[in-house]
């Protein structure tokens, strides 16, 4: 009589991290189609690239005709948070560029698809980093939300909100008060003038890395006419636009420490050791 034995499951990685990147840069859901995972690749493909199209229409492809003539490049929309999507940023240069050699007046919504397409950019960034994270699991294993890429997203969207999904409420707060504090006082000291990003392309895009406390002052706030000197300008845009930049930073730890959690060693899991023991004690 045949023994049936478990076939054990393959601990062989899906794929090369690095390939699975680099691929999602140029197409989003490119990597996981790399990877096997066909329908997942479908949706994040659909998703990001239907953000980035919606847009360029509500943008009438104009979001690179903020800047001003000397700043034009052949790498300065390298700079733009859309270099996260580099696919969509290349269809966007190819057929809308710097736009005709006369002014034209802008469309109404422009403000609003030029988010749109600086949002598509950080969406396949996060999406990277589940390309990333998914090459290095076993083949056929999924981690769903326990992605550390789905902490990156929300680290981007409310700084702070990353580090309380993994548990980690003290940094939650700390990495919160710092980043939206920066912002806050940015744009008072600017009196608003950082909130447009036709005014100020550059400082714009690393405000714009601090996510939804930078964006919805612009939505509803945003814009507004300049009529008079504002003595603190200058030094409003470059602390707003530092608070986003900082945010990159807590966007890395948050990734940083869930492929350590999942993948071993590291502080990561010494702070999950002294979260669980705070716990039990009751601190």
């Amino acid at each position: 009589m045949a023994i049936l034995t478990k076939t054990p499951k393959s601990t062989r990685p899906a794929g090369e991290p690095t390939v699975a990147v680099l691929l999602t840069w140029f197409m989003p859901g490119a990597g996981h189609l790399y990877l096997g995972r066909t329908r997942f690749a479908l949706v994040a493909f659909v998703v990001v690239q239907g953000i980035y199209l919606l847009g360029l229409k509500l943008s009438g492809g104009m979001g690179f005709e903020f800047l001003q003539e000397e700043l034009r490049g052949a790498f300065a929309p390298a700079l733009a948070p859309e270099a996260g999507n580099l696919g969509a940023l290349l269809y966007h240069l190819k057929n809308y560029g710097y736009g005709m050699p006369y002014p034209r007046e802008f469309p109404s919504t422009v403000a609003l698809g030029s988010m749109l397409t600086a949002a598509s950019g950080m969406f396949n960034v996060a999406l990277m980093c589940h390309a990333h994270f998914a090459a290095r699991l076993p083949r056929g294993e999924s981690r769903g939300f326990g992605s550390p890429a789905f902490a990156v997203l929300l680290t981007w969207l409310v700084p702070g909100l990353g580090h309380l999904f993994q548990g980690r409420r003290l940094r939650a707060v700390l990495v919160f008060c710092m980043i939206v504090g920066l912002v806050t006082f940015g744009t008072i000291l600017a009196e608003g003038l950082n909130l447009s990003r036709e005014r100020h392309y550059y400082y714009w895009g690393g405000q714009f890395m601090a996510g939804l406390p930078a964006l919805l002052p612009e939505l509803f706030g945003g814009g507004k006419a300049v009529s008079s000197h504002i003595p603190y300008g200058e030094a409003g845009l470059v602390i707003a636009s530092v608070a986003g930049l900082l945010n990159i930073q807590t966007m890395l730890d948050v990734y940083g420490f869930g492929e350590r959690q999942e993948f071993g060693g590291g502080a990561a899991a010494d702070e999950s050791k002294a979260g669980a023991s705070a716990q039990e004690t009751g601190a």
